[in-house]
């Protein structure tokens, strides 16, 4: 098995960002886009229309208080929004109805085509289906399947739902790449991104949308997690630190691209086919990316590891290193000699004792809280007014220059303090929206961005930082723990801004105080600036009593 104490590796392996680990990181990190589009793709997808009840006949004459019209099409800008109110038809058999958004009402008395009418009139339900307005999109998964009205929930339980099967692909990914190793998900993963991404265009009805979108989102899941971790431990120290912070603003580009291609194609079906076109140049070439050396090293594989450590030699034209001299093994036993038996670990593992139990919670609670930010900005941007395909544009634009922040800041002070930083700073601007006055959009949508930009920097470093605090045999299964907790943020996050029929600044209230919380707790984790990963539970524990010890 790996040895107990630490391993250096020399330069010519790790110590930089070369040819061979720059062709595997931009490799993967492309593929990040596309777990960045399937996440935030219903946004669009799932957009409510203002609708009315469809009349049960043709339309002769059309009555909006006191506007006539001859199209019912022609009422959508009189037409108001969050405000019940209804429209009076006269159907060419002479009957007059009133439609309202989920009920049509016939009127008794037929002799005058008034708008206010006083006498008995019978109410029936939408048998008819709806008329919608189609001045944004020509058809929608809301529009093609009439989840309006009593149906209304049937349309907001497809993004929880999307982001339970996120919450299961972290758990079992996370548990299967350091079982089978991280190439293994990484194909299947990206294989299936692709295949399931096309089946939802082409699903038949509701149920069908739902199952494919769930098992596409378990699959996209299992990629997120495990390439962290597979760059993280592809990359050298000097490196890392850029390299896996920056493959979130893959996952920004993703989200970049949903708002560009909602805004080109208001199909839905349309926009999720072109959305999945986007995973096809990693599923190609995904069979050149190799199994990472540290997990072959943790299962006792050395010879394949040595192959892959040969291998980024001969691309990098350097030196190779030998892992026999820097682990004392021997690589060549006797023939049918087995490598010794290698321990298996599990999620109990993450409270290995008293200290390692204590930052394990305070880091799930960071997860949950970075998530539950990042997604009640990027879901309400539509709601903020103006124009919300630039709204979500500008929630995914903005997490690139928040990256760079976070790298900057934490090679400058460290990963804590920048952590701390982020948290409280969003706390504080979720804060000021609260005071903005309803209808300064402007003025809401760049304390928004802001707020974005500070949870968005606390949620892209809490990946590398959960990464640093664990040791290697245990490292998948933290991150992929984390990202379980963080995928519950995921699932609350859209009855958040379902709140805000409640109270408009719920989701911030919510937010803001979680995220306050959070700050503060994060001043108990200990510090990893310029530290070797850990390979071992005592370099883990280690970490705490150099914090005392500082």
């Amino acid at each position: 098995m790996l040895p107990c104490r630490p391993v250096s590796w020399p330069s010519n392996c790790w110590a930089s960002l070369r040819k061979y680990q720059i062709f595997v990181y931009f490799t993967c990190a492309f593929q990040n886009i596309s777990c960045g589009i399937h996440y935030l793709a219903s946004v669009f997808m799932t957009v409510f229309p203002k609708h009315i009840c469809r009349p049960p006949g043709n339309v002769s004459r059309i009555l909006f208080h006191n506007t006539s019209l001859w199209r019912l099409d022609d009422i959508w800008t009189l037409f108001p929004t969050g405000r019940e109110d209804y429209v009076v038809v006269l159907l060419e058999d002479g009957v007059v109805w009133e439609l309202t958004r989920c009920y049509r009402f016939r009127r008794d008395n037929n002799s005058s085509l008034n708008y206010d009418y006083d006498g008995h009139k019978s109410g029936f339900s939408c048998l008819d289906g709806f008329i919608y307005d189609k001045s944004k999109w020509d058809n929608t998964v809301v529009t093609q399947w009439d989840l309006v009205c009593n149906r209304e929930w049937f349309a907001k339980l497809i993004q929880p739902t999307f982001m339970f099967g996120v919450l299961l692909g972290a758990l079992i990914f996370g548990y299967l790449s350091d079982r089978v190793g991280r190439r293994p998900v990484l194909w299947s993963t990206s294989i299936g991104m692709h295949v399931f991404g096309i089946a939802v265009a082409f699903t038949f009805d509701y149920y069908s949308f739902m199952l494919a979108r769930f098992l596409l989102a378990i699959v996209a899941s299992g990629y997120l997690v495990v390439v962290f971790v597979y760059v993280t431990e592809f990359i050298g120290m000097k490196a890392r630190t850029w390299a896996s912070i920056q493959i979130h603003s893959f996952f920004a580009i993703g989200t970049m691209v949903v708002a560009l291609t909602g805004y080109l194609f208001r199909t839905w079906w349309i926009y999720q086919l072109i959305l999945s076109t986007v995973t096809l140049p990693f599923v190609l070439c995904c069979w050149m990316i190799p199994e990472t050396p540290f997990w072959l090293l943790s299962e006792g594989r050395y010879k394949e590891a040595q192959i892959v450590v040969d291998k980024m030699a001969k691309w990098n034209r350097t030196g190779t290193c030998k892992l026999s001299e820097l682990l004392s093994l021997d690589l060549y036993g006797a023939v049918g000699e087995k490598p010794s038996e290698v321990k298996k670990y599990n999620l109990l593992d993450l409270f290995y004792d008293w200290n390692i139990g204590t930052r394990t919670l305070i880091v799930w609670l960071i997860w949950f809280t970075g998530c539950l930010g990042f997604y009640c900005f990027s879901l309400n941007s539509v709601n903020l007014g103006g124009n919300e395909y630039l709204n979500l544009f500008l929630m995914g634009a903005v997490e690139i220059p928040a990256y760079i922040f976070i790298c900057v800041g934490m090679d400058v002070v460290g990963r804590r303090n920048v952590l701390m930083f982020s948290l409280i700073s969003g706390a504080l601007f979720c804060g000021v929206i609260m005071v903005i006055p309803k209808g300064n959009y402007i003025w809401s949508v760049v304390a928004s961005v802001a707020g974005k930009f500070a949870i968005g920097s606390a949620f892209g470093l809490i990946y590398l930082y959960t990464a640093e605090l664990y040791p290697t045999m245990i490292r998948t299964q933290a991150v992929g723990s984390g990202s379980v907790v963080c995928r519950v943020g995921s699932i609350i996050a859209p009855f958040c801004v379902y709140l805000s029929s409640v109270w408009l600044f719920m989701p911030q209230l919510l937010t803001g105080t979680l995220a306050f919380v959070s700050g503060l707790l994060t001043l108990k984790l200990p510090e990893t600036l310029g530290k070797p990963l850990t390979t071992t539970w005592e370099q883990a524990i280690k970490l705490d009593e150099e914090k005392d010890s500082s």
